[in-house]
């Protein structure tokens, strides 16, 4: 990439995650499908670009230095805004020009996916906020800012009109990124369905 742009992880303590699965997955379950989403997360973006994961709990971040990213611990987890607010001021610290902003509760990211999503805020000039919709719920996946400040985080449900306002607030210019690979967040039981038809498409292994 033409940009030094960096990629920020965003990874929940896993025994903790996916809480709205419990009536359709066993504990167990719950944890090894967010543990297999973080990794794939981590390792999409480590082949894009410098990674720096920003995590919920230890078990996070042992996760994530067993995938070779740099982790800090969050010591008292308050939600995505805050754990993303303490990656891009991480980001900025080191001299970053942009960032991106990346879920790991996505099943099908790779680094496709990114690249093209980075590969559109380079064409453009001047400030830009780079959003990839999640399917269905008006919600955010992924946020690519440059510059890295300047601009507040509305993550949480319906976040996309939000970004929208926000990037009108801030004179920059909002592209909607469409991307399939990451538009899938399992948080539901009808997610778990769409996942296993998209596998049964491919022929991805469960």
């Amino acid at each position: 990439m033409g940009e030094t742009a960096q990629i920020v992880v965003l990874i929940k303590e896993p025994g903790t995650a996916k809480t709205r699965l419990a009536a359709a997955l066993s504990g167990a379950e719950r944890v090894r499908l967010a543990e297999e989403c973080a990794v794939r997360a981590l390792e999409a973006a480590q082949e894009v670009a410098v990674t720096l994961a920003v995590c919920g709990g230890p078990g996070a971040a042992h996760l994530a230095r067993r995938c070779g990213a740099e982790a800090l611990v969050e010591e008292h987890p308050a939600g995505q805004n805050r754990a993303a607010e303490r990656g891009l001021a991480e980001v900025l610290a080191r001299g970053g020009s942009g960032c991106l902003l990346l879920s790991s509760d996505l099943p099908l990211v790779d680094a496709g996916s990114l690249r093209r999503l980075l590969e559109r805020a380079e064409a453009v000039e001047g400030p830009v906020a780079v959003v990839a919709p999640a399917l269905g719920r008006e919600g955010t996946n992924a946020l690519y800012l440059r510059p890295i400040d300047g601009f507040d985080l509305q993550f949480g449900e319906a976040s996309l009109p939000r970004f929208a306002a926000e990037a009108r607030r801030r004179g920059r210019e909002l592209v909607v990124h469409w991307e399939p690979a990451l538009a899938l967040d399992v948080d539901e039981p009808d997610d778990l369905a769409t996942l296993d038809r998209w596998r049964a498409t491919t022929g991805e292994p469960a």
